[in-house]
């Protein structure tokens, strides 16, 4: 089969044939119809965060049809639409019995540690395949798998409540869902902070309030906004300092911040003013967890959360369109999602 993959940091990623993957008793086997091209991937291309085994094929947002099942698969059947769990966990360890499967101990993230969704098939543990509804197309439930649940699970980490008000900084994929699930979960006003206008178009017919942050001084006009309160729940997902600081210098009282986006940079906090002055918490949000995506995905069904507008981009299985769209995330710009399409037979 073709896969596209990563062959070392710092280097384009390369078409590939290699061959199909087996499966094991409890796995099944995926043809691809989907596969989402993340922020994430531009990092890990860039060497920010290592990848392991090389060569390997990236791609964690994989969306597509089960082929073949294992033998002691039994609530699954060969042609259902599936979506696809990027951490593969034991299910047995302390972090797993406790529900907290991102921080398994044998944890392998497809297209990070194991073989991902760049490629015409993929095989998963039948535990980590979600059906995805006849409702949601391959490319959305895709995205749901990453961008979407990330935002989930930080709003979440967040304890963002009705009544409260949100900042999202960031207006890409996971914002956009971010700003969905946050007015879902009953905040009365959200903010999007971006430099993109599109993208800040789009979050406002979400609901969000945009603010540009190169036209105005994100802080500054979110106090404003808030008659200097700030926000009760400010999210990062952009993964720069500046960003990272703004999200925890527009933070009202008591309020979390929810670091999301990856970055090799420290974050320089002053501790009073902007941490123990007004009992401000910094919160870390790593991934999301397999309990939480069923919920996602009804959530979609139902188009409270609505990802029609989201994959703004599709390209087909190709090393050089594959790694065009990585080169605009690595200048924050170009589309809010683009996805991979695989052509069919």
């Amino acid at each position: 089969m073709k896969a596209v993959r990563f062959i070392g940091a710092n280097q384009p990623l390369q078409m590939q044939e290699i061959p199909i993957p087996e499966i094991g008793e409890r796995d099944i086997l995926v043809r691809v119809k989907a596969a989402g091209i993340c922020h994430s991937d531009a990092h890990y291309r860039a060497g920010i965060s290592p990848v392991k085994p090389v060569p390997l094929t990236l791609g964690h947002e994989v969306a597509g049809v089960i082929e073949k099942v294992g033998a002691q698969v039994t609530n699954l059947k060969i042609g259902e639409r599936v979506c696809l769990h990027y951490n593969i966990s034991c299910g047995d360890c302390y972090h797993c019995s406790t529900g907290n499967d991102q921080f398994c101990e044998k944890v392998l993230m497809l297209g990070h540690y194991t073989n991902g969704g760049y490629a015409e098939y993929i095989s998963v543990p039948a535990r980590n395949a979600i059906r995805l509804p006849d409702e949601i197309p391959f490319e959305q439930g895709a995205t749901l798998m990453c961008a979407s649940a990330t935002a989930f699970h930080a709003l979440r980490k967040g304890r963002l409540k009705a009544g409260e008000t949100a900042a999202i900084f960031g207006a890409g994929g996971l914002g956009q869902s971010a700003i969905q699930l946050a007015k879902a979960f009953g905040a009365v006003e959200v903010y999007a902070v971006d430099i993109n206008d599109d993208k800040l178009n789009l979050a406002a017919q979400h609901g969000a309030i945009p603010v540009n942050g190169s036209k105005v001084h994100a802080v500054e006009e979110i106090k404003r906004l808030t008659h200097g309160k700030g926000v009760d729940v400010a999210i990062e997902m952009i993964g720069l300092p500046l960003t990272m600081k703004q999200a925890l210098q527009c933070a009202g009282v008591m309020a979390r911040v929810v670091i999301v986006g990856l970055s090799n940079k420290p974050l320089e906090i002053q501790t009073y003013t902007e941490l123990l002055g007004n009992e401000v918490e910094l919160i870390g949000s790593n991934d999301h967890l397999l309990q939480e995506l069923p919920l996602l995905v009804d959530l979609a069904r139902r188009k409270i959360l609505n990802t029609s507008q989201i994959v703004t981009r599709t390209v087909p299985l190709d090393a050089d369109a594959i790694n065009t769209t990585l080169d605009s995330l690595e200048k924050f710009s170009g589309d809010v999602r683009t996805v991979i399409v695989p052509a069919s037979d």
